[in-house]
């Protein structure tokens, strides 16, 4: 391993990569209670430190080779930094990416590559396009950059671990890795490891990409028959030879979190940076968060690479989604409550000051009401407390906390026709979001009008957005406007919206 000590302080990255900053986390030391200081490597000039281990391999070629050109495979941050490393050393590169390929990271290559990067799309996924690539190096005897199984690409990771050192010369206690196919974390814990081996190094995988722990564990390379794309920077089905080997020998475990958890961890580093990471950028927090929990540490320096930001902007609505309940600050609750009037507003009693972030329910039966709620919590023993006190009030209840299929669909397509609910009206309100809002609406209403349809999700504004149908006789019309103009909240008539009269009526 000396010489990956060598390579490493010997590596050429700087000529178009950055020493990126080590940032404090004062919001997140805080809340787990340990010194967290953040690698910046989502502020490289391709927003992700891919960059360095790719221009390191590109600069030690030879004249003859780099006239020739380089070929590489990806879809995402590595292929950027092939397409600029090549512009800088005057080269051609020609980037093999799948035709499921975003058209965002299509253009990111072109733009990074300036005329020096020639792109082919092959295949329906990475394994399609490394194949096609391997055929092309072939033919027109190009240089294959690996995205992680090369030493050179190795060693160029590595100064990350070099300059972490250099920047923070006092106590460590880890330094925490997204590990893919494993060359960011076999280049920090080949450096790191010889200069301060007290210093643990941690890899982190998402459960359903987990090569590396999977190998490590069975101390053979395993290839995972599928992964997991949440995570698409660290969705690799088989590690490197290399980079295994240099993991085996130096890496101190892997930890394996959960999508919940990664959003969760994209959130802490927005509230302390405001800087949106991409998933794989944000597994180090929340690997790192994990690990301070299990060991109950405190007071400790820990330390995350952050290792991209190249979000894709669709996928914030799933993130902001999931984050709370990574967090477990989110309870999501399927109550069944009889269908009375004034039982609706029982339901809400319960849940006492606690923020609602969502709630459906759709009139399907005359005796018993379904709802699906979401609530704020402080963590999971708020959320077991909670149900049963509404199971100790006779309320049925359910925790899908942790279910998928409720979190990903289900909250999604509450709702359908209501045959039943005679003299139904429906009204679209804006609530302000503050504790009390709803309680305040139920004790405005006359209480002989049963609410047959409730829809509400927090959007993060200054006000809700709710979705109402009540069962309102026709000679208690004048009460409605009222009772409406008592509530003082924006409202709209959307009885006779087209949308309603398909789908909810």
């Amino acid at each position: 391993m000396q010489s990956y000590l060598k390579r490493i302080l010997t590596a050429r990255v700087y000529d178009v990569a950055v020493e990126s900053p080590l940032e404090a986390a004062p919001t997140l030391s805080s809340r787990i209670n340990n010194k967290v200081w953040l690698k910046r490597e989502d502020m490289q000039p391709v927003f992700s430190f891919k960059l360095r281990g790719a221009y390191n391999k590109m600069a030690q070629l030879t004249p003859v080779q780099l006239k020739r050109g380089v070929i590489a495979a990806s879809a995402g941050n590595h292929a950027q930094g092939v397409a600029l490393s090549a512009h800088k050393l005057g080269c051609k590169a020609t980037i093999v990416m799948p035709v499921t390929t975003p058209q965002v990271k299509i253009d990111a290559v072109k733009h990074f590559g300036q005329g020096a990067a020639h792109i082919v799309l092959h295949g329906d996924s990475y394994n399609d396009a490394y194949s096609h690539a391997l055929l092309l190096q072939d033919k027109h005897k190009l240089t294959f950059v690996h995205p992680f199984d090369d030493p050179d690409v190795i060693a160029g990771q590595g100064t990350i671990g070099m300059e972490i050192l250099r920047q923070h010369t006092q106590s460590i206690h880890a330094i925490f890795c997204a590990i893919g196919g494993g060359g960011l974390i076999s280049g920090v814990a080949a450096y790191v490891k010889q200069v301060r081996p007290d210093i643990k190094v941690i890899g982190v995988q998402t459960s359903d990409s987990d090569a590396m722990y999977r190998s490590l564990k069975a101390k053979k390379r395993v290839t995972l028959s599928d992964v997991g794309l949440f995570s698409d920077g660290t969705a690799v089905k088989l590690v490197g030879e290399e980079t295994f080997r240099v993991c085996k020998k130096y890496v101190d475990e892997v930890i394996l979190v959960n999508t919940d958890e990664v959003c969760a961890a994209i959130k802490d580093v927005f509230q302390d940076t405001r800087s949106i990471l991409e998933p794989a950028g944000a597994l180090a927090i929340a690997g790192a968060k994990l690990y301070a929990a299990r060991e109950k540490l405190s007071g400790q320096t820990l330390i995350p690479v952050l290792s991209g930001a190249n979000m894709n902007f669709d996928r914030l609505r799933f993130v902001a989604e999931r984050a709370e309940i990574g967090e477990s600050r989110e309870a999501i609750l399927a109550v069944t409550i009889p269908e009375t009037p004034g039982s609706f507003r029982k339901f809400c009693t319960l849940l006492g000051n606690r923020n609602i972030t969502e709630f459906n329910y759709r009139y399907a039966n005359p005796k018993i009401a379904q709802v699906f709620a979401g609530v704020q919590v402080s963590g999971p023993a708020e959320t077991a407390k909670l149900v049963a006190t509404l199971r100790k009030n006779k309320l049925e209840t359910l925790d899908l906390t942790d279910n998928e299929m409720a979190k990903l669909h289900l909250r999604h397509l509450v709702g359908g026709r209501a045959p039943e609910a005679n003299d139904e009206i429906m009204f679209r309100f804006e609530f302000p979001e503050r504790p009390g809002a709803l309680m305040n609406f139920l004790n405005s209403m006359n209480h002989s009008w049963n609410i047959s349809l409730f829809h509400y999700r927090n959007h993060g504004a200054d006000y809700g957005r709710v979705l109402v149908g009540m069962q309102v006789p026709r000679h208690d019309k004048k009460a409605l406007q009222a009772f409406l103009d008592k509530l003082g909240y924006p409202y709209w008539d959307e009885s006779d919206n087209p949308a309603y009269r398909l789908f909810l009526v």
